[in-house]
């Protein structure tokens, strides 16, 4: 059974924060393909009177539901997100809903028993924007659709898990899931440098939640778990976590996939990776004043500011352990593109960089850092360099750390290109995960062609795994390391070894390596996903039939 109309809800609809924009972005044009199936995208209207490049208003669409609108709350904008099938979107402006925060508030109590009484941050908005698109929807359903239509709202993350739950009060005809990509008191564990792995089978969920002051957002998560039709997650890892923190089987598992028509082809990607190959050494030159040779071997890491859960601290203790390693015998330039608190790129290297020089004799100040980053003393990813004793400042250590604290969208004022245009010219990425349900980030290094290390700590890792039959080996384009909680040391020296190795490999090996990257690249495009998705639908949508 599959539904006719489809409301998919996220915070990250035309918003782009995370990872879960990139999974609904490069999901709608595999979507838009499915025979009978009406896609409308809700997410917050976050951008008031200044324009969304990511969004285009169509005053003519939906026009007759949006006049019939009396309540003088309902305020929407209808139009199309500027992504590969333009898909129909519906903004939300949620402001004026709270003025009925305490009776919703009491209504998910009487009826759910969630717990705002410790709400606290972006609690608040968030599930308030969940009550304003739930209403939204109402309206939507009743002017235009019936029970007779099989309609399913898909609610992402804890988010907008309050959404799913009113509209199975309101609207019982339609199916519902709420799908967690991290649950919030898994991360909190991991955040707070408890050991999650270790004692996995003896942490209780509300009791952590407690502890780590997350009572809120692990109710309303929870809640929306065991209420809705269908639950569903990221990766079998995750499937783990929900079992015995949130106390609810998973229903479907839902992997991340991807299109790859972001990626260049033929001689048009050995002309993007030149390119970037070129400007990430000229910038390493620039900044550090340091003679790289041209074959230095490039090395890369990126997403989200979580030191301990992404494993950044653990590929700058690699990094060190390279840098006394006799046996290291290139250049290594790391990279870590990884947005932080900055405000624009760096005068003096702007200077540099517009110049006609391409060698410098003297390093800047700070010779690891490309932007201004507004609290420089308390940054975790640079008081942990300048701490390793990775800052650049002798020139002739053989790994250079570059960190790039900033969105890479095209005007940073360093590289001024998009984050993949960058991201093309790495010869190997290193994303040695502690906590990550999945890892868009190792995803995206495959499929352009990066050798990529990652650790059975990653759904993508775990998928990998899967996929092989065995632990995943850099020859296979993706090494899935071991880590647990007492192997963080250890797990460095792996990863040094395997660094050491691959700079010692002859270009052919190297080609065909990067072959079997892509190769298992393309096994996750949303062509062969898509499939449990599908599943999704139907489980929601029977358990609604019971209810017509």
């Amino acid at each position: 059974m599959l539904p006719n109309y489809l409301f998919e809800i996220s915070w990250e609809v035309c918003n782009k924060v995370g990872g879960i924009y990139t999974v609904l972005s490069t999901k709608a044009e595999t979507l838009s393909h499915v025979d009978g199936l009406n896609v409308v995208y809700i997410g917050p209207d976050l951008w008031a009177e200044n324009d969304n490049p990511l969004f285009t208003e169509d005053k003519r669409l939906w026009k007759k539901w949006r006049n019939s609108i009396v309540d003088e709350k309902f305020k929407v904008r209808c139009g199309y997100w500027e992504i590969p099938g333009r898909p129909k979107v519906i903004l939300v402006d949620f402001d004026a809903y709270f003025s009925e925060k305490e009776s919703f508030y009491y209504m998910l109590w009487d009826n759910y028993k969630v717990d705002s009484l410790h709400a606290y941050g972006d609690y608040d908005d968030s599930v308030m924007f969940g009550y304003a698109v739930g209403c939204v929807i109402e309206s939507f359903y009743k002017f235009h659709l019936t029970e007779k239509d099989n309609v399913v709202v898909q609610a992402h993350e804890w988010q907008s898990g309050s959404a799913a739950l009113y509209l199975k009060k309101v609207l019982p005809a339609v199916g519902t899931i709420f799908t967690t990509h991290a649950t919030s008191i898994g991360r909190s564990i991991a955040s707070n440098g408890k050991p999650l792995y270790d004692f996995f089978e003896e942490y209780n969920g509300d009791q952590m939640a407690d502890e780590l002051n997350v009572q809120s957002k692990h109710s309303i998560e929870k809640q929306s778990a065991h209420n809705v039709d269908c639950f569903t997650t990221v990766s079998e890892l995750t499937a783990k976590e929900c079992s015995q923190l949130i106390e609810r089987d998973i229903d479907v598992i839902l992997e991340n996939g991807f299109e790859k028509d972001f990626v260049p082809t033929g001689a048009k990607f050995d002309e993007h990776r030149n390119e970037a190959r070129a400007l990430r050494l000229r910038v390493a030159r620039a900044l550090t004043g340091s003679q790289i040779s041209d074959d230095a071997l490039l090395i890369g890491i990126g997403g989200r500011m979580e030191l301990r859960n992404k494993g950044i601290d653990l590929f700058l203790e690699t990094m060190a352990r390279l840098n006394a390693c006799e046996e290291l015998e290139r250049d290594v330039i790391a990279f870590i593109d990884v947005p932080a608190w900055s405000d624009g790129g760096r005068g003096d290297l702007q200077k540099r960089l517009a110049s006609s020089d391409n060698e410098w004799n003297t390093p800047l100040a700070d010779p690891y850092l490309t932007h201004h980053l507004c609290n420089f003393n308390e940054d975790a990813i640079a008081v942990s360099i300048r701490r390793m004793g990775l800052a650049n400042y002798d020139g002739k250590n053989r790994v250079k750390v570059i960190y790039v604290p900033c969105y890479l969208k095209g005007n940073d004022g360093i590289f001024n290109k998009d984050y993949y245009d960058v991201l093309i010219g790495n010869d190997l990425s290193i994303y040695p995960s502690y906590y990550e349900p999945w890892g868009y980030t190792p995803l995206e290094s495959v499929a352009f062609h990066i050798p990529t290390i990652t650790t059975n700590l990653a759904g993508f890792g775990l998928w990998v795994n899967s996929e092989l039959k065995r632990n995943g080996l850099l020859s296979d384009g993706v090494e899935v390391v071991e880590r647990n909680d007492s192997n963080y040391f250890e797990t460095a020296d792996v990863i040094t070894k395997i660094i050491c190795t691959f700079a010692k490999i002859s270009e052919k090996e190297v080609a065909e390596y990067r072959s079997k990257a892509v190769k298992l690249a393309d096994k996750a495009l949303w062509k062969h996903f898509i499939k449990n998705y599908l599943r999704a639908y139907d489980f929601a949508l029977r358990a609604a039939e019971s209810r017509k």
